[in-house]
């Protein structure tokens, strides 16, 4: 299993960067896909969501900036981070959860998501 999210950088306040995450080795159309960060000395936090279907969510601090889809031809979720502000200067994770056949939504809690990428660095200067 390999997740290899890529895009980060380094953008000024206002600005725009789109994430990607190339997956292998796992049904990718069985699972759910999130996007999470971690800025340093806080936990990882969610970010983004979407099922298996494409049903997507968002935590309360980007919704309105953040746009998360994914392609389940080739395998790739992404992350449209637009209207960046220094608080969202993290490393940013993709990660896969085996979805849930009793819910539409993917789950919230990073416990629930097996596999992770190696993260990349998402910075925004004041």
């Amino acid at each position: 299993v390999q997740l290899q999210a890529s895009g980060g950088g380094l953008m000024q306040t206002g600005g725009s960067l789109a994430l990607s995450c190339q997956t292998s080795g796992f049904t990718f159309d069985r699972f759910a896909m999130g996007w999470f960060r971690q800025a340093p000395g806080k936990e990882r936090e969610r970010v983004s969501c979407a099922s298996s279907d494409g049903v997507t969510e968002y935590g309360d601090s980007v919704k309105g900036r953040f746009t998360v889809s994914r392609d389940n031809v080739n395998n790739m979720v992404y992350l449209q981070m637009n209207n960046l502000k220094p608080e969202d200067t993290a490393v940013y994770y993709c990660a896969a959860a085996l979805a849930n056949p009793n819910t539409l939504y993917a789950p919230v809690q990073k416990t629930s998501y097996a596999y992770w990428g190696q993260g990349t660095l998402v910075t925004v200067s004041s």
